[in-house]
């Protein structure tokens, strides 16, 4: 295959996705927020020192997201960064608990999905230097 028939963000982004993820899709974002745009093993070591719940999730997605990465299009894990994630609303599980004298007690958990993007910014770098060089040839 050329390189001259690639496109960047085919080649370069691996995604994994979590849905259905027993956590409110506010608690989620205020740790994705914190990891957006982080290189990998930065990433792993904020989610492993925060304390809320949703960083688990959220730990399991970056490590399944690379796991693709390296699997599916053989990327170093040292080169990538989250370039895109995103937290949206799930489906409400609804459940009754039981109260006194028969009555019943609605329950709401809401739920949310989940997407983390990573990024390999070594082949973006070897791209735009490909750029550069048949700029100057052609000059």
């Amino acid at each position: 295959m050329e390189k001259k028939n690639r496109k960047p963000n085919q080649y370069t982004e691996v995604a994994a996705s979590g849905q259905h993820i027993c956590i409110s899709a506010h608690k989620a974002r205020r740790v994705i927020d914190q990891i957006r745009g982080r290189s990998y093993e930065e990433t792993l070591m904020i989610l492993e020192l925060m304390p809320y719940r949703a960083c688990y999730d959220i730990l399991k997605l970056v490590y399944s997201a690379a796991a693709n990465a390296n699997h599916n299009k053989g990327l170093n894990e040292t080169s990538l960064i989250v370039s895109k994630a995103e937290v949206n609303e799930g489906t409400t599980v609804k459940k009754l608990k039981p109260r006194a004298r028969g009555r019943g007690y609605p329950i709401r958990r809401s739920t949310c999905h989940i997407t983390i993007v990573l990024k390999d910014i070594s082949v973006d770098e070897q791209l735009e230097k490909d750029k550069r060089t048949k700029e100057r040839r052609n000059i």
